[in-house]
């Protein structure tokens, strides 16, 4: 699996968060609560959904720990912050250089795909992980649950000095 990698514009989201670990993973509750309301949005992008993952700066790849919080949201490119619909948040997402994965499978099966990234693809490649967030574009071909679902995965990379 090599991925393209691609410098990405600054985005503008709005959308719904939840701290959360991976053995208290709230990510069905983020999205229960986001998608009845995804309607409310009213200058979206596009119809694709943005799911994203904040890790503070202690946060380590190398050394996984699923009690290690962090910071999970349910979101949609927008054109501007002038209407956020009350119980949403907005985030700016940072540009910058990303290795793009692009992931078919079901959602709960992608812990290999994941380990693959971190632990035999960034060893060996020329970057490191930047802090800034991660996300998954779930897009047209995107099917909650589904072994036919794709994605594509969004690792923040720079160069290593």
């Amino acid at each position: 699996m090599i991925p393209r990698i691609e410098i990405l514009a600054e985005k503008k989201l709005v959308g719904m968060n939840l701290k959360m670990n991976l053995t208290n993973n709230k990510t069905l509750e983020l999205w229960s609560s986001f998608m009845p309301k995804r309607k409310e949005i009213q200058n979206n992008i596009s119809t694709d959904f943005i799911a994203m993952q904040v890790f503070d700066s202690l946060y380590s790849f190398e050394k996984f720990d699923v009690n290690a919080f962090f910071e999970k949201w349910a979101t949609v490119e927008v054109t501007d912050f002038k209407t956020i619909p009350n119980g949403m948040k907005s985030f700016v997402l940072e540009g910058g250089l990303y290795a793009v994965f692009d992931y078919k499978g079901n959602g709960s099966d992608a812990a290999q795909t994941f380990q693959y990234i971190f632990q035999t693809w960034l060893p060996h490649a020329k970057y490191i992980i930047d802090n800034r967030p991660h996300f998954e574009l779930l897009g047209a071909k995107y099917k909650n649950n589904d072994p036919n679902s794709e994605e594509e995965i969004w690792i923040p990379i720079k160069i290593k000095s």
